[in-house]
């Protein structure tokens, strides 16, 4: 914990904000993190979103085959995307 305090003085800043603050951007490079991961997803089917996808695979535009891994993908990471912009707001 020394180098967390050492810079908390040299900045000038409580630790306690030191601290938010980290915590804040960390949460904000995740959330780049997972939303440019959905993006390559839903660029690569040419969807909106994972309801958009499900519709495709019921009509028989995306195969059912193709799409089981990333479905399940995508799914996880709009769940970890509501997650962390959850974690967000209450910073």
């Amino acid at each position: 914990m020394l180098i967390f305090e050492t810079v908390a003085k040299e900045f000038h800043i409580k630790q306690e904000e030191l601290l938010k603050e980290s915590v804040r951007l960390y949460l904000i490079q995740k959330l780049y993190k997972i939303e440019s991961e959905i993006f390559l997803i839903l660029k690569k089917y040419g969807i909106k979103n994972i309801f958009d996808m499900d519709n495709k695979v019921k009509e028989g535009i995306i195969k059912e085959e193709q799409a089981y891994e990333d479905y399940f993908t995508l799914d996880n990471l709009e769940a970890d995307r509501k997650k962390l912009k959850e974690f967000l707001e209450e910073l």
